[in-house]
């Protein structure tokens, strides 16, 4: 790039552009050094209806006048969240695509990501036997004109869902039964399949959590974790993280209770999508600067 990069120590080396190293984020973090908020998207940072993250903006403006570290962790691509990472100023930081498949390295465009992942998770479709083959329609079956009527987004948009890089979500058809066999299948090539709403999501198995715990090792080891969702796909990384928020979606599924809610350690926020993430994230934070307390009740 030609220009000297500094580095963490112990970063990796596939982060083409680090974050702030730990005593960076120290300096301008006063009592909470390296913090690292991990953030689901839709629902969650972004609006159910507008799709818009603005009114988290004054608690984006204060993470980003500390030096915390904001990262996206979501079901979409590299593709889809690459432009919405540097829309809101946390380019320096890497993001978590696909359900956790893989990771948008921290300065990196979505045409830097690397990997053979998807075509790997492609060649061991085809090795199935037909008849199973035969019952799932991935996205890379579909097309984006097909991604585009199977999930209503619009074109554009659909081609970006259709740039993967690490997994294949896409339509079974079959009883209980096909379903099982053709997971089994798939195992013996190290393939998981994970059900969200419509869609069996097919990868080579990594989750939110996992890249949650692998960028914090990475960036900020000692450093305060906190994970925002709303979603069961986000229970696992909010469950892992030192601090959880639970956003309110009335248009969602809901989460169950969870481990941590009972003494604090995990809260729920009263408004929906971005409006609780903001209020939940002001007040978290002010409380953990005061060292008052290691848990909220009924934030945001």
């Amino acid at each position: 790039m030609g220009r000297r990069v500094k580095r963490c120590r112990g970063a990796r080396k596939r982060f083409a552009k680090p974050a702030p190293c730990g005593h960076d984020a120290a300096r301008k973090g006063g009592a909470l050094a390296g913090l690292l908020i991990f953030t689901d998207l839709d629902g969650t940072l972004l609006d159910h209806e507008t799709y818009s993250w603005r009114a988290a903006e004054p608690a984006l403006a204060m993470l980003r006048q500390r030096g915390a570290g904001v990262i996206l962790a979501s079901s979409k691509t590299a593709a889809e969240i690459a432009p919405l990472r540097d829309e809101i100023g946390f380019a320096d930081w890497p993001a978590i695509v696909e359900n956790g498949a893989g990771l948008l390295p921290a300065g990196a465009a979505a045409s830097e990501v690397e990997g053979d992942a998807y075509q790997r998770l492609h060649a061991a479709l085809d090795k199935l036997p037909a008849d199973l083959r035969a019952r799932f329609t991935g996205f890379g079956d579909m097309g984006a004109e097909g991604i585009a009527r199977a999930t209503g987004l619009p074109p554009d948009q659909a081609a970006l869902a259709a740039a993967r890089h690490f997994s294949e979500p896409g339509l079974f058809t079959g009883d209980e039964a096909d379903e099982a066999a053709f997971t089994a299948a798939l195992a013996e090539h190290g393939i998981t399949a994970r059900r969200g709403g419509r869609f069996l999501t097919l990868s080579f198995g990594a989750t939110k959590a996992d890249r949650m715990a692998e960028i914090k090792s990475d960036h900020a080891p000692d450093g305060v974790t906190i994970a925002l969702g709303d979603a069961p796909n986000d229970a696992e990384m909010i469950a892992a993280a030192d601090h959880g928020v639970i956003v309110a979606n009335p248009h969602g599924t809901g989460l169950p209770p969870l481990d941590g809610e009972a003494e604090g350690r995990i809260t729920r926020t009263r408004r929906p999508g971005p409006e609780g993430w903001n209020a939940a994230i002001l007040a978290l934070v002010e409380r953990l600067d005061g060292a008052t307390k290691t848990g909220v009740s009924g934030i945001g």
